[in-house]
């Protein structure tokens, strides 16, 4: 019996308020923990570099380099979260990332801080960098394993309107509330209170969902799954070309932060507070739009959304972003720029769908690999206006951005969904249901012949 036939009967259209929205139902208070989660995790985001170059750290350098550790372990965590989920299971990996965190920022609060002791700041704020990339992606792998095929849009489009909410936008603005009334130091500690609530509503609103558990045949080793995290790149190339495009999505973005503060700032005049106000205006407006694209890559295909409003569409933004505003007076015209870059930035939404229909079967791995692009995003864009800045200028560097896009765009194509991967979208089934049934089919197969 093919797949097919075996999970026709699991398919169906979402129904009621809850599936209309594109939430997948048995996740969704995966969703409002989440934005619990990264609402503590964004609080200190604001104001975290002055207050440890000023209570222990010694130096602006030093808390550089704490926090520069303290992404390396994003970057790490992030990694690892996909690739543990599949031979762990997502819930685990969430459970630890929430306890690491918990740990971490008790010793930091109560140890760390209070002695002002610059080593064990940067060992344990930088080791804290693990503990949010393996609840938050954790979660990711679940959600794209649970929800419909043919809704995965949407499911994503939450995932990131919750996570780009809570970090740091909503965490942000708790910071700017609590920060007058009781201080920078106890805003740390509601940071961890946030977290530990955000958690607890997740995990016990998930104790019942299923696909929590391990998604991994048998004979996967944690090891295993760790290395084919690494190889799916190279022996699944569309996956390795979906790390490609990831690294597109947001390497100028962090490029831009290198030298468009100068511009803004200084050339155009607007000062530091209003650079900063275009940044919140960029984020703002990614917030919202990534749920936007999520549900609209549904109706109208993943990979046009993908490649027009994210590749193409970023390609014109971040051009308009730099020379409108040089040509144009009024800071309105960069607001306007800065926002439709942010909500173009939104379009590349898709990309985690297509790299988990590429290889249904290793989700977690795929994740993983996209991860990779996502880390990786943040030292790329810098390097490209490293080595470009001084003999192209400012100008050049955001063309070498946009033609990145536009080559993004182009190779869209090669983002090919696999038979299997677009039956389930077809059907309306979600790919943890596809790979069981696989798995059924050839037991089937192994027994017949054996018979």
């Amino acid at each position: 019996m093919s797949t097919t036939t075996n999970i026709r009967s699991l398919g169906g259209e979402p129904n009621g308020l809850i599936g209309r929205m594109g939430l997948p139902r048995p996740l969704v208070w995966g969703f409002v923990g989440l934005l619990l989660f990264m609402i503590g995790d964004g609080v200190e985001s604001g104001y975290i570099a002055p207050y440890l170059a000023q209570n222990g750290a010694g130096s602006e350098t030093n808390a550089a380099l704490i926090i520069s550790v303290y992404g390396l372990m994003v970057a790490l965590g992030s990694w690892l979260s996909g690739a543990l989920s599949d031979v762990w299971g997502p819930r685990h990996v969430m459970l630890i990332g929430l306890v690491l965190w918990s740990i971490l920022q008790v010793l930091f609060l109560s140890v760390a801080l209070p002695t002002e002791n610059f080593n064990l700041m940067l060992v344990i704020y930088g080791l804290r960098g693990i503990a949010y990339p393996f609840f938050a992606y954790g979660f990711l792998v679940w959600v794209l394993g649970e929800s419909p095929a043919n809704r995965l849009g949407s499911a994503v489009g939450w995932f990131y309107f919750a996570f780009t909410g809570g970090l740091p936008t909503l965490g942000s603005l708790v910071a700017s509330g609590t920060e007058p009334l009781i201080g920078q130091y106890p805003t740390f500690w509601v940071s961890l209170a946030l977290v530990v609530v955000g958690g607890a509503v997740a995990l016990i609103g998930l104790r019942k969902a299923h696909g929590g558990g391990r998604l991994a045949p048998p004979e996967v080793t944690t090891r295993r799954s760790l290395f084919n995290s690494v190889a799916i790149a190279f022996t699944n190339p569309r996956v390795g070309l979906g790390c490609l495009v990831r690294v597109v999505n947001t390497a100028p973005q962090f490029g831009l932060f290198v030298f468009f503060p100068v511009i803004f700032s200084e050339d155009l005049d607007y000062g530091i507070p209003g650079w900063l106000q275009l940044v919140f205006i960029l984020g703002a407006s990614n917030i919202f739009a990534n749920l936007f694209f999520g549900v609209l890559s549904d109706r109208i295909g993943w990979h046009r959304t993908l490649r027009w409003y994210g590749c193409i569409g970023s390609a014109i933004t971040i051009t308009l972003f730099y020379f409108l505003p040089q040509h144009v007076d009024g800071y309105w015209v960069a607001a306007l720029c800065a926002a439709l870059f942010g909500i173009t930035l939104a379009g590349f939404t898709p990309i985690s769908v297509l790299m988990s229909l590429m290889a249904p079967g290793q989700k977690g791995n795929s994740i993983a690999v996209l991860n990779l692009g996502a880390g990786a995003a943040t030292f790329v864009g810098p390097l490209i206006v490293t080595i470009f800045l001084a003999p192209l200028g400012a100008a050049g560097v955001t063309l070498i951005f946009a033609a990145l896009y536009v080559l993004a765009g182009i190779s869209v194509r090669w983002l090919r969904v696999p038979d299997d991967a677009r039956r389930a979208v077809e059907e309306g089934v979600s790919l943890d249901e596809l790979v069981e049934h696989e798995r059924a089919d050839d037991i089937a197969r192994t027994t017949t012949r054996q018979g």
